[in-house]
């Protein structure tokens, strides 16, 4: 259990919160009597001027440790005023001791993390992707008049929202979208709305995914540094995650966007009988964007066709060839939309954020004001 202990200075206008034998948790100025908050740590010690109360049960040790310091180091007490707190500034050693601490901490929360590469390898140049937005199922699970990326979500077709999304981030500089070739009049309106620095055209989907994502692949700019595979049918990626997943696949040369299953998976023999459970921690659930160097998927697909492979996912290419491929973690909301459910929930996470974003623009257009 923390013990609080309140110092007060000379007077009832200045006083400081001690936690654990002298370390601040929060230091403030306040006009009264007593008041404790908490602020991370910084170690003071106060004048012998400066009487513990005991009304918040300082410990013993607490105090000892308190006036053991007080003759050598009275000058580094609060001095402010008011509104200002003041924290007692550390030592030389103290501050060596702390970078020491931190960066030991930092190097065991990251080592595995993509964040622990320096700025420079985690930069995306601004145009050196290209986006391959897939947009040619037939949606037959929706049981829809049309294929389901074409119906309507919070006032748009399903596969505008990604498309906004893609044309809205700097890293991108091309929009290849692969569809029927019946549907590219809607796509016009809305690719005529992109910033004009943004280049794009359009593919014919193929049989499978794999061959409609070739197909795209051949439309893509020569000087692309990157390839990014987007299903058309998941409304709501967040342009931060893929971001993300952009820049482990300069690293890496290939990543895909992933989230960690929640539920238990267990192996099923043909006649339904369990075969084993799988060990959850070690699962991810794969989304998209899939994101690739273009020339390793050129070489992944010859080696499609000499084997005759069939692959669910563009990574899986990847794979197939022997390369590494980087999970990057995304968010649970970027659901692919297939069935009326689906709808449902993307709708309700769409006008959620809608809200969000309503809301923070209000505060900011107050904060400006009360700036003015």
């Amino acid at each position: 259990m923390v013990t609080h202990s309140v110092w007060r200075v000379s007077t009832p206008h200045r006083i400081g919160v001690l936690v654990n034998n002298g370390t601040i948790r929060r230091a403030v100025c306040q006009i009264s009597d007593v008041m404790t908050t908490k602020l991370c740590g910084a170690h003071i010690c106060p004048p012998s001027a400066v009487m513990p109360s005991q009304s918040m049960g300082a410990s013993h040790a607490c105090q000892q440790h308190i006036r053991r310091h007080a003759a050598s180091q009275h000058r580094h007490v609060f001095r402010r005023q008011l509104s200002r707190p003041y924290v007692h500034r550390l030592s030389w050693c103290e501050r060596s001791q702390r970078r020491v601490s931190s960066k030991q901490v930092r190097s065991k929360a990251t080592q595995n993390s993509v964040f622990a590469r320096t700025p420079s390898e985690r930069h995306v140049p601004e145009g050196s992707v290209s986006v391959v937005l897939l947009a040619g199922g037939s949606g037959k699970r929706m049981k829809a008049s049309m294929p389901k990326q074409y119906l309507n979500l919070v006032g748009q077709p399903i596969a505008m929202h990604s498309l906004r999304t893609f044309g809205s981030m700097p890293e991108v500089g091309q929009i290849v979208v692969v569809c029927d070739p019946s549907y590219r009049d809607l796509f016009q309106q809305y690719l005529d709305q992109l910033p004009s620095r943004i280049q794009h055209s359009f593919a014919i989907p193929g049989v499978e995914r794999q061959d409609s994502v070739y197909s795209g692949l051949q439309a893509i700019r020569s000087e692309a540094a990157l390839v990014a595979i987007h299903d058309s049918a998941r409304p709501l990626i967040d342009p931060t995650d893929a971001a993300n997943c952009m820049a482990d696949a300069q690293q890496v040369g290939a990543a895909v966007l992933g989230v960690p299953v929640k539920p238990t998976i267990k192996e099923v023999n043909s006649d339904g009988m369990v075969v084993k459970t799988l060990i959850r921690a070690n699962l991810w659930e794969v989304q998209t964007p899939q994101v690739i160097q273009p020339d390793m998927l050129r070489e992944g697909f010859e080696l499609v066709r000499q084997k005759k492979l069939e692959v669910t996912d563009d990574v899986s290419i990847i794979e197939a060839l022997g390369r590494p491929v980087k999970v990057t973690q995304g968010s649970y909301t970027n659901i692919k939309v297939t069935t009326p459910d689906d709808m449902l929930v993307a709708e309700g996470f769409l006008m959620s954020k809608g809200v969000e974003d309503t809301l923070e623009a209000k505060q900011s257009d107050l904060s400006e004001a009360s700036v003015v």
